[in-house]
């Protein structure tokens, strides 16, 4: 019923979207699976503003004596204030600040540390 005329593939195979090599495995997979594949796979998502790093204890810790120095350094000659700020740095708890402030990255403690000393500097 179809010839050459009819059938203008011929006795040609029809190219589908995947190709075979010569064992007639198949070359490319399925989309599908293939977006699968990629999908099971991938790590989960981890998102941090500006890309800056989550602080450690010593970061923390460190970070905080270098802010009351810096403090210190500008209330000099008010004895009260340096008095406040050195009852603030004995007291200073680096466990039960990352556990109130979690996942704290350089930007937020400078923050933080603003909000926290702030009524004694005044």
């Amino acid at each position: 019923m179809f010839n050459n005329v009819n059938n203008p593939f011929g006795n040609r195979a029809i190219s589908s979207s995947t190709s075979s090599d010569s064992n007639g495995r198949r070359q490319k997979e399925d989309p599908k699976k293939e977006l699968k594949k990629y999908i099971d796979e991938e790590e989960p998502d981890e998102v941090l503003i500006g890309g800056q790093p989550i602080l450690t204890e010593d970061e923390i810790l460190s970070m905080t004596r270098q802010y009351i120095a810096k403090l210190k350094t500008e209330h000099e000659d008010n004895e009260k204030i340096l008095k406040k700020l050195d009852k603030y740095l004995d007291n200073f708890d680096v466990k039960k600040f990352m556990k109130k402030n979690p996942n704290m990255t350089s930007p937020d403690f400078y923050m933080v540390m603003f909000n926290e000393t702030e009524g004694l500097v005044r």
